[in-house]
């Protein structure tokens, strides 16, 4: 007799076999039945046993996803990548597999938002019935956007509309980072199939929705300041950008683009000068990063004189009570930059925008309201502004800002510069 250790295994509830093919098929016989009448087969799915809970992914990605052109529907199977087809297919591709088949395949319909918008609604109406759905279509969504590759460029387009006008009818369950996120898969980007199918969600989108609309969608999927990843590498540049949305008509979004790679110039100029003004960085050298980040920025001379003064002056050390140290420490920022600040105030505009600039910072900080006159006659003294445009700025300053209070506090020096202009 077998004397050795006996083993207790532990019983297991069986589940029952998991059948999805049988599953789709039932449901695009609902839709044969019906003949594509949404309202019939809506009727038909509600009062049905199909275990919709356990085949969600199915029912969706047409094992079946069911979309729908007019009062017709579309059914999609996926074994491993997703397709759209009337019925099953094979794994990974676009052949059709066994099973029952349909005509009513949203790769029949023209790709025009008339023909796609009724899918969006009924699915629409069917998550609202089943809302547990909505997971499931948040699922086959981002493997739609993984499997590109998988459908014709006719098919693309329809999959970009159906897309950008679920997000216009702000269908449940959606979020923009499952479109998106999904989208940046090397190989799809590289073949210019991410360009293509996002080109022609933009432009569909923007048709209902404004750029700040969009805008919101890209920022919610994280693609706000990423755009250039939509792009293949070797079209991956801001000139790249601007010619290919410019090319498709989308103006409004190359325009978008520019802004915001100007502000970001911006910024990083502000703080590459903002960390060489605390390290005292030899004016010269300052100088020079200056110049080469106002070329690269292509920023208005108006706009770097703002800028250096800016910056020049958030560098200083207020004080909150002491007037003459803060008079002090304003006078000895001017006078150690007044080089870089002789440099771009080349012409009378550029001094006269500076002293508008000097204008309103007194304006809008209390503590500099008096200090007004004793910048600008540092600035007189450096040489960083002329007579002339001191004199023009008194006699015919369009900025109402304080101007009365600043008129008047600077008429010794004004008095003093016209009775030096007389005696010339």
């Amino acid at each position: 007799m077998y004397s050795g250790t006996r083993i207790k295994t532990r019983k297991r509830n069986i589940a029952a076999p998991l059948d999805p093919a049988a599953f789709a098929d039932a449901v695009v016989q609902i839709y044969l039945d019906n003949a594509g009448d949404l309202e019939l087969i809506a009727k038909s799915i509600e009062s049905s046993d199909l275990n919709f809970s356990r085949y969600g992914d199915t029912f969706f990605e047409a094992r079946p996803l069911i979309f729908h052109r007019n009062l017709k529907s579309i059914v999609f199977y996926q074994k491993s990548e997703v397709v759209f087809t009337g019925g099953r297919t094979q794994p990974g591709t676009t052949k059709p597999d066994e099973g029952e088949r349909h005509t009513y395949s949203i790769i029949d319909c023209e790709p025009k938002r008339e023909a796609i918008l009724p899918s969006v609604i009924y699915i629409q109406k069917i998550l609202r019935r089943r809302p547990f759905l909505i997971k499931n279509l948040e699922n086959v969504t981002r493997r739609f956007m993984q499997s590109l590759e998988l459908f014709e460029e006719n098919e693309r387009k329809k999959l970009a509309i159906f897309t950008a006008l679920a997000f216009s009818q702000k269908l449940s369950g959606l979020p923009p980072e499952t479109v998106f996120q999904p989208l940046l898969k090397d190989n799809l980007v590289g073949k210019g199939l991410v360009l293509s199918f996002i080109t022609d969600f933009f432009k569909e989108y923007l048709i209902d929705n404004s750029l700040d609309d969009l805008i919101a969608i890209l920022k919610r999927g994280k693609m706000e300041d990423n755009l250039l990843e939509f792009f293949p590498s070797a079209k991956r540049s801001p000139e790249g950008f601007s010619e290919h949305f410019t090319k498709e008509g989308l103006i409004p979004l190359v325009e978008y683009n520019e802004k915001k790679i100007y502000e970001v110039k911006v910024k990083d100029m502000k703080s590459a000068l903002t960390t060489q003004i605390a390290e005292e960085t030899e004016v010269s050298e300052v100088i020079e990063n200056v110049k080469q980040r106002v070329k690269d920025a292509k920023l208005p001379d108006t706009e770097a004189v703002r800028i250096l003064w800016d910056v020049l002056m958030d560098a200083v050390q207020w004080s909150g009570k002491n007037q003459q140290q803060n008079a002090n420490s304003a006078l000895r920022q001017v006078k150690t930059w007044a080089e870089l600040l002789n440099t771009f105030c080349t012409s009378g505009k550029l001094e006269l925008e500076l002293m508008y600039k000097v204008q309103m910072q007194c304006y809008e900080d209390a503590k500099l309201m008096k200090l007004f006159p004793e910048i600008v006659r540092s600035l007189y003294d450096q040489d960083v502004l002329a007579e002339d445009t001191i004199l023009f700025w008194v006699r015919k300053g369009t900025n109402p800002k304080g101007r009365q209070t600043f008129v008047k506090s600077l008429e010794p020096f004004v008095k003093w510069l016209e009775e030096a202009e007389e005696e010339e």
